[in-house]
């Protein structure tokens, strides 16, 4: 079978331009496109019998595996799935041939598969056995269901496999192999009993299945089902197991007498009713930032599963996170009640009371020390609405223009970079670009684990489309294996080898002179800039040998489109924005803006960090990076808010915590943000929290910074409420309340709105739709964007114009600057904030883990998570450990000029020589504890990945501290795909309707 593996995230081409015949019928099609695809609309559209198709999905393709889509091509039996549209083709979807092949197929499944629909928890309306039953009219079986020897697989904690109810389709495996491309899963086609195979063998645990679910959510049964489904979904699912399995004795007692059709309408009112308790919503991811969107099923509170389907960045993908770590939800620990310090402790008070403290304190605060006393940090997790009306609240209400997110914590360096040099600080295109481009350059960042759903696209693209695959990293993370060029720089060098590959490009004629003429300025400025940085430079700062950017040059000249993706390796430096500009400028010395499949890609890192920044809250712009100092600006909003607003830029986080211990910053209001574990030097930090006089956290779970707090207000959790997510890609989409806040959590939006109007504010709105549209109507950047343009799965990517178009690609007609060019913006090389020293001998690099979010405060409360993952570890090379005489598991202390901390080691090959890489999912031992007060020199985001440490071996040996059952320990068995060739290749197969026995004599049922 040679299909080329279609692109994930582009849709397919489907405008006619060709004829053929369908059922005696004159019909239009495109030639090339699968026949499955063209019937299947004709079936929308014309409600006409719909072909069966069991292993069909159309976001994968074809996999042939069972036989139920086969119709007539020109005479002959032949496949839907995988046949292409063929000007004149004659095509047959009935008829007694078509009808014995189809009837012959789905039998082979029935023998596989037990229907006990009734009480099955995939009874749902979208089991697509149950339902290819009832398309066939099937009556009954001719071949007897026959038992599998294999028990159910009970060992993941988030699902469960039961192989007896397995029907061997090969859904599973095409996922895992050529979706996810985690490339764990196969099916044993050579034996006598075959069955799904984790890296080959039958247990699910310890293998390197990475729990996305992605096998799970395609599954055409009950074969592969979530843990929070089972006894859950149906009415009848939860009885004991001996009771269960006498109601299925009984459902297959009547079969044979009155046949399926009775037992299907029982089964399909069951389902109807369960409609009445589940419920299912839309909502969108909130861990990273890919966007992904999905349908989550909930029974009152309780989450039965996360469904994602036609999501525009993720379509049926998920990643751990967002498919199973949803615990935090109804967490034992959520706040549900205004927490007030009292002592040492906190007690419960009404929210009357917090209101009455806010406002006086506010008033006496702003009274005694003027506005910019106070100062507000919004939140990335929480909606664009609420961190639109945060800033409000401070600008509008208080007067002062302190007010920033966490993307002061590891974006801004990349917005910076990009704003210098095309204008816009977001991503160049979209995800559907980066599975398209000739090649990808990941520079400082590991999309396997920390963006693992675009990541996919990329592993796709590059197995089966012939994408290029170049990664610049400390460590050998998963795509730095799977790469065609993989390479190490020494740290922080990252800008010398791009502005050593930039010139070399330019000298060696390879630069794209004719765009660079045309859309780009400062070009010779540029040119004279980069005359230090010569390859020879580049190796002795880098290490990089002059070879090896040799080649990476000659590849980025001569792809068919490079995006590059980068994030925190890139930005959390002293450098971090000047690195950010030379990338860009490479893309701009070798044409890679203004066209699709190319451009840069900063991968943020929390759901809605970009939004957090889009829609203003930072101190320097109003939504839409509309600068505060700017006149004509500032009187649109005064107008609009009917207020005189402050005029000047006001305090970043960093300067936050400088201001409270020099004395003039007195209060701070913390929205949805642990400051304690997300700023750098966290000794630091808590020092100043500790001398504020007033401090207010607002969250959902009782996080370190609450231990700092003076007054704790209980947010809604994002399943909640209502409002919308801005992604990476700047795909702004919407989430829908699933469920009422807990206990007496309110919406963030709601709070800050109680708190404006006791501070004189006169806010009425009523719904987050009425904030998006006084966003709108202010901030040309979404003058389109409205709830009625983003309803269901519908999203627009900024700028969206007022007629709501939008721009999923950004520069295609000029960049937006006064002229429409972009600029080089020659930056110069910016050494280490800190370097290794006979003291400080060893590099401390730090990230983010697949399973877990940042320290954990949301994945830790998921008990599956706890489960994998129970702890931190610092990775330490193997010639490290030998020289220092430490194995896995030892405990030592590392220790920096900034703090200490207490962890366990892990020997890894990831890291190499004296580079050291702590994982970040740790409030006991938290890296930030060890990180200096450094910062970018252009957006003061803390240079956490510049950080000179010592290790101390401690005696303490425990055990290891990544238990055996993690995935990191499997053994992955790549395939091209399902391999369907040697199901066919098997004595048992043939092509089902090709000989005469297969002609099925159905038996006459009871009339009941």
């Amino acid at each position: 079978m040679a299909i080329t593996k279609s692109l994930l995230n582009t849709p397919a081409e489907h405008t006619p331009n060709t004829q053929l015949t369908i059922d005696g019928l004159q019909v239009p099609g495109r030639s090339g496109e699968l026949l499955i695809d063209l019937l299947n609309r004709r079936t929308a559209v014309n409600a006409q019998k719909p072909v069966p198709q069991v292993c069909y999905v159309k976001q994968m393709g074809p996999i042939e595996s069972c036989d139920t889509c086969l119709v007539k091509v020109n005479g002959e039996l032949a496949r839907a799935c995988s046949t292409r549209v063929v000007a004149g083709m004659n095509v047959e979807t009935a008829g007694e041939a078509v009808d014995i092949a189809q009837r012959e197929a789905f039998d082979r499944i029935l023998e596989n598969h037990m229907l006990y629909c009734t009480v099955c928890d995939n009874n749902n309306q979208n089991c697509t056995i149950h339902n290819t039953t009832a398309v066939l009219d099937v009556k009954h079986q001719h071949r007897e269901y026959k038992r599998k020897p294999y028990e159910k697989d009970m060992s993941n904690p988030f699902y469960r496999y039961d192989p007896d109810q397995c029907i061997l389709c090969g859904r599973c495996v095409e996922s895992c192999q050529n979706v996810q491309v985690n490339e764990t899963l196969t099916i044993d086609w050579e034996s006598a009993n075959p069955r799904v195979l984790w890296d080959g063998g039958t247990q699910i645990e310890g293998s390197s299945c990475v729990s996305c679910g992605h096998c799970v959510t395609v599954c055409p049964c009950n074969a592969l089902m979530e843990k929070s489904m089972l006894g859950e979904a149906g009415y009848m699912t939860d009885l004991p197991a001996t009771t269960l399995n006498n109601m299925i004795e009984v459902v297959k007692g009547v079969e044979p007498p009155i046949g399926y059709g009775p037992i299907l309408s029982l089964s399909e009112m069951e389902s109807e009713m369960r409609n009445e308790r589940t419920k299912r919503t839309k909502t969108v991811c909130t861990y990273c930032a890919v966007g992904c969107s999905f349908e989550v099923w909930t029974k009152e509170r309780h989450i039965l599963k996360i469904e994602p389907t036609h999501g525009p960045a993720n379509g049926i993908s998920t990643c751990i996170k967002g498919k199973f770590a949803w615990g935090h939800i109804n967490s034992d620990d959520r706040l549900t009640k205004p927490l007030l310090r009292d002592g040492e402790t906190f007690r419960e008070i009404e929210w009357s009371e917090a209101l009455d403290i806010i406002e006086h304190t506010f008033k006496r605060i702003k009274n005694e020390h003027g506005p910019d006393a106070l100062a507000f940090i919004a939140s990335s997790k929480c909606t664009n609405e609420e961190s639109f009306v945060m800033q409000k609240l401070a600008r509008a209400v208080i007067g002062t223009n302190n007010i920033d997110n966490c993307a002061r914590y590891c974006q801004n360096p990349a917005t910076m970079g990009l704003q210098r040099t095309v204008g816009y600080g977001g991503d160049s295109g979209s995800i559907a670009d980066i599975e398209k481009a000739g090649l990808i350059l990941i520079v400082g960042a590991n999309p396997a684990e920390n963006h693992p759903v675009l990541c996919t696209r990329i592993k796709r693209s590059h197995k089966h489309r012939g994408q290029r695959l170049i990664v610049a990293d400390l460590r050998k993370h998963e795509m730095a294996e799977r790469a065609d060029i993989f390479f190490r720089p020494n740290p922080s060098t990252d800008a010398v080898w791009m502005c050593a590959v930039s010139k070399y490009i330019i000298d060696s004629g390879l630069a794209k002179i004719d765009f660079i003429n045309k859309w780009v300025n400062h070009f010779d400025e540029f040119k004279k800039s980069l005359e230090p940085f010569t390859l020879e430079y580049a190796e002795k700062i880098t290490g990089v040998p002059v070879a090896t950017l040799t080649t990476v040059a000659h590849e980025i000249a001569a792809a068919d489109g490079t995006c590059i993706l980068f994030a925190m390796g890139v930005t959390q430096h002293c450098g971090g924005s000047d690195t950010a500009t030379a990338l860009s400028n490479l893309l701009l010395v070798t044409g890679n803006y203004m066209r699709p499949g190319a451009g840069a890609y900063p991968l943020r890192g929390h759901n809605n960090v970009q939004g957090a920044s889009d829609y203003g809250s930072m101190p320097n712009v109003f939504s839409g990076y509309q600068h505060v100092d700017d006149p004509e600006v500032r009187a649109k909003f005064e107008a609009d808010w009917g207020v005189t607003l402050p005029t000047t830029t006001g305090k970043d986080n960093h300067q936050m915590i400088e201001a409270i211990l020099a004395g003039t910053l007195k209060s701070l209001y913390i929205k949805g943000e642990d400051t304690i574990t997300s700023d750098s030097n966290a000794n630091f930090v808590g020092s100043a929290l500790e001398k504020l006089e007033f401090l207010i956290v607002q969250d959902i779970n009782f996080s370190e910074t609450c231990r700092y707090a003076d007054l704790i207000l209980p947010a809604a959790a994002s399943l909640e409420k209502d409002g919308t997510f801005t992604s990476t890609e700047r795909r702004i989409q919407r989430i829908y309340k699933a469920m009422e806040p807990l206990g007496e959590a309110k919406a963030d939006w709601e709070i800050i709105q109680l708190i404006a109007n006791r501070m004189g504010g006169n806010w009425k709105y009523k719904h987050p739709s009425e904030i998006m549209d006084e966003i709108a109507r202010l901030t040309p950047l979404f003058a389109g964007v409205s709830y009625s343009r983003l309803e269901g799965f519908d999203s627009l990517q900024w700028p969206v114009h007022a007629d709501g178009t939008d721009s999923p690609l950004l520069f295609t007609e000029g960049f937006p600057f006064p002229d429409g060019k972009a600029n080089f913006f020659p930056v110069a090389y910016i050494p280490p904030s800190e370097e290794t020293s006979s003291v400080y001998d060893l590099h401390l690099n730090n990230g983010r883990l697949l399973e877990h979010f940042e320290q954990g405060s949301m994945t830790f409360r998921t008990p599956g998570i706890r489960e994998i993952t129970p702890n931190s570890w610092i990775e330490v090379s193997p010639e490290l450990a030998a020289e220092r005489g430490v194995t896995t598991g030892r405990y030592v202390q590392v220790t920096s000029p900034h703090g200490k901390a207490r962890v366990q080691v892990l020997v890894s090959e990831r890291v190499k020589g004296k580079q050291l890489y702590m994982t970040l999912n740790s409030v006991e031992e938290p890296v930030n504890r060890l990180t200096s007060s450094f910062t970018d020199r252009a957006t003061h985001t803390p240079a956490f990945k510049e950080t000179a440490v010592s290790m101390t071996v401690l005696p303490e040996q425990g055990e290891n501290p990544l238990p055996r059952r993690n995935f990191r320990y499997g053994t992955r068995t790549p395939q091209p795909g399902l391999e369907i060739e040697r199901k066919w290749a098997r004595k048992d197969y043939h092509l089902p309707g090709t000989i005469a026995a297969d002609k099925l004599v159905q038996i006459t049922s009871t009339t009941v």
